[in-house]
């Protein structure tokens, strides 16, 4: 029976790496800000006749405030992805008739153009979708409408984001830097590159939500910590 309980309690660790409680309530603190901001503003800014806010927006809102340190959660991806999908929905609700063909496109389409252009935002795929599902093809009357809430969600999200990570305590737009205050006397150099971290990747064949720089700085970090623990021996 304890293991059955220990089981069911792994359901509720957080599955990121460096995960803690104080992490999770900040980002929940950040996306009521940004949503509540966002929401505000542009409920005042735009007309009733355009949409205030975006659905991608809440999608958008967990990898800012969640995981301000992955890839996907940078000012570009977040504006230029969503912004390019939407485009890219547009473009597919305009050129094909059946909107259940059009949504595979849309989506399929935003993926390879977000890949292209290194503005790769899960949120994006959303954005591309409600073009399809919301009626606004590329030369309809509305579209201009759809797009300018897109573009405009998406930049005061990023800039409610930069803002609140000055009190947050991660950096935004994310920069992989040294922890200060970590006084652990560097291990010795253990000869690992930026190539070698590159060719583990090519073995194990899999896309990760880290950037190579952070993943170096992590293995730094780790050699540092095994020294330590061996001179304690």
């Amino acid at each position: 029976m304890f293991r059955a309980i220990l089981n069911t309690s792994r359901l509720f660790v957080p599955l990121l790496a460096g995960a803690s409680l104080r992490d999770r309530v900040i980002a929940s603190i950040g996306a009521v800000i940004g949503i509540g901001l966002v929401g505000l503003i542009c409920a005042a800014l735009f007309p009733s006749s355009m949409p205030w806010i975006v659905a991608p927006m809440g999608a958008s809102a967990v990898l800012l405030f969640a995981v301000p340190a992955s890839p996907l959660a940078q000012p570009w991806s977040i504006v230029g992805g969503n912004v390019i999908s939407a485009i890219i929905g547009a473009i597919a609700a305009q050129a094909i008739p059946d909107p259940a063909i059009a949504a595979a496109v849309a989506v399929s389409g935003a993926i390879l153009t977000m890949s292209l252009l290194r503005c790769l935002h899960p949120p994006g795929g959303a954005a591309a979708l409600s073009a399809v599902l919301g009626g606004y093809p590329l030369f309809s009357a509305h579209v201009i409408d759809f797009l300018v809430v897109v573009f405009v969600n998406s930049l005061l999200l990023v800039a409610i984001g930069w803002a609140f990570h000055r009190f947050s305590g991660h950096s935004y737009p994310h920069r992989a830097k040294p922890v200060e205050g970590k006084t652990l006397t560097r291990a010795e150099d253990s000869g690992l590159s930026m190539g070698d971290i590159d060719a583990a990747l090519n073995d194990l064949g899999e896309t990760f939500d880290i950037s190579r720089e952070d993943l170096a700085l992590l293995l730094e970090r780790a050699e540092v910590h095994a020294a330590a623990r061996a001179g304690k021996r």
